[in-house]
């Protein structure tokens, strides 16, 4: 199947002299139709003069200059503008002197230095044709010639857009490349606090259970075992979050059904917990899957900071159009083993959920727990 897209994107790979060439053949083709001699720009009013190997010649150099006329615009609007001369001022009059507003459009566009010069070389050279056209008997009037230099500079105007305009459009790519670039660290960045911040305090606080258990060789097996499982998962999530940064790797984003090997590994350290799932796991994915994941991870990881050995209800339910989450901590907790936290976290995810086009609330409750409520579409922002 014939892919448009595809062809336009290879012919962009060829070098800018290969892209410009096919116009100029083009060109020349025309100017040496019979059926259109003397049919090109007539400046000054000179009888028309039959073509010869001459005006062939011409012909060659108003049309193949074009060919370079991005990579060496100063050098093609010279020798345009030379072979446009001749063939006024010998009477030819070929479509061969189109070449004079691509070449002047060009030069405006594409001409890195000595602009002015360029403008005031130009300016001086037309007033020079126009004196040997007058000295050969032309008769045009003033304002034709008049009118044909503004037409010039009308042409040479639009290439200065041009190049204002491509400047103007590099600048504001790169500056949205840049506010990428931020918005891709913070990002990353949030990714780094949640799965740090989670598994840190596990094994914070498994540690602390384990100097309690040590009258106990079953239970503090255990609790090492907890601590190693945990220290091997962090690891594994760190892998795949750093993946981010390379993109020759692919990536794995938590889904939403990970969610009971989440809620385990909290178990395990020391946290009771009660998962309550309705809707189906599966299809949850992409953005609000991984966002879900991030917002029950996260208040789990303040469960165990700030109310450690306390009762959590996780409740989520996977709607049609929206994922809702509830998780509840009963009473203040036990602060002695828990590490403080700096309060990032939550603040983090109510901006994650926000640009998903959901909110997230947060907040002790009346019967003194805490609680944290998010809603998250399944389809991005509306």
């Amino acid at each position: 199947m014939f892919d448009l897209r595809l062809v336009v994107v290879r012919w962009r790979r060829f070098d800018v002299t290969v892209r410009d060439a096919p116009f100029a053949p083009l060109l020349a083709a025309l100017s040496l139709t019979p059926s259109l001699d003397s049919y090109g720009t007539q400046l000054g009013g000179l009888s028309n003069r039959p073509m010869d190997a001459l005006a062939v010649a011409l012909v060659a150099v108003e049309c193949l200059s074009l060919a370079v006329r991005r990579r060496w615009p100063a050098a093609c609007l010279l020798l345009v503008s030379a072979g446009f001369a001749a063939d006024q001022l010998l009477g030819y009059h070929t479509v061969a002197g189109s070449a004079l507003p691509v070449a002047l459009l060009s030069a405006g566009s594409y001409l890195e230095r000595h602009r002015r010069v360029a403008v005031v070389a130009s300016s001086a050279g037309y007033g020079l044709l126009v004196a040997a056209l007058e000295d050969r008997g032309a008769t045009e009037s003033v304002l034709g010639f008049v009118t044909f230099y503004l037409g010039m500079a009308l042409a040479w105007g639009f290439g200065v857009w041009l190049r204002r305009f491509r400047a103007a459009e590099a600048v504001r790519r790169r500056q949205v490349a840049e506010a990428t670039r931020v918005a891709e660290r913070g990002r990353i960045a949030r990714e780094l606090h949640d799965v740090v911040t989670h598994h840190v305090t596990a094994m914070v606080v498994q540690a602390e259970a384990a100097r309690c258990a040590t009258a106990s060789p079953e239970l503090l097996d255990r609790t090492l075992v907890a601590i190693t499982d945990t220290g091997r998962r962090a690891i594994t999530d760190l892998r795949h979050l750093l993946d981010l940064l390379n993109p020759d790797h692919g990536t794995r984003a938590p889904a939403a059904g990970d969610l009971r090997a989440l809620v385990e590994r909290t178990r395990l350290a020391g946290q009771p917990v009660r998962l309550t799932e309705e809707g189906d796991p599966a299809g949850v994915d992409g953005d609000a899957g991984e966002a879900a994941y991030r917002v029950v991870q996260e208040a789990l990881t303040n469960a165990l900071k700030h109310a450690h050995g306390n009762n959590t209800a996780v409740r989520v339910h996977r709607g049609p159009s929206e994922i809702t989450i509830e998780v509840d901590t009963d009473g203040p907790g036990s602060h002695a083993t828990s590490p403080r936290g700096s309060g990032r976290g939550l603040a983090g995810l109510r901006d994650r959920v926000g640009v998903l086009g959901g909110e997230l609330t947060s907040g002790p409750v009346a019967d003194g727990g805490f609680a944290v409520r998010a809603r998250i579409p399944r389809g991005g922002p509306s």
